[in-house]
């Protein structure tokens, strides 16, 4: 482990994980105070979803907030490149 990575231990839906990163504490409490938050409004919206099925669902909206992300930076830089 590289000296700039640090162990995290993070408490989601009630399970308790160790995450290895370079994150600061502060952004991976952040993290987890909103997924805890988005898998609680899962639950009531859709309780008869399985864990396994808000993980999946969670999993796919964060990769499609970054491929937004991604996209919105894209054309930034070609906006720019065109000045």
């Amino acid at each position: 482990m590289t000296a700039n990575k640090r162990r995290f231990k993070a408490e989601i839906d009630g399970h308790t994980y160790t995450i290895i990163g370079t994150a600061s504490d502060r952004h991976m409490q952040t993290v987890t105070r909103m997924m805890n938050e988005q898998i609680t409004q899962l639950k009531k919206l859709a309780p008869d979803m399985s864990d396994t099925e808000i993980a999946t669902l969670l999993a796919f909206n964060a990769i499609s907030d970054q491929v937004d992300k991604q996209a919105e930076l894209l054309k930034m830089q070609t906006d720019d490149a065109d000045k």
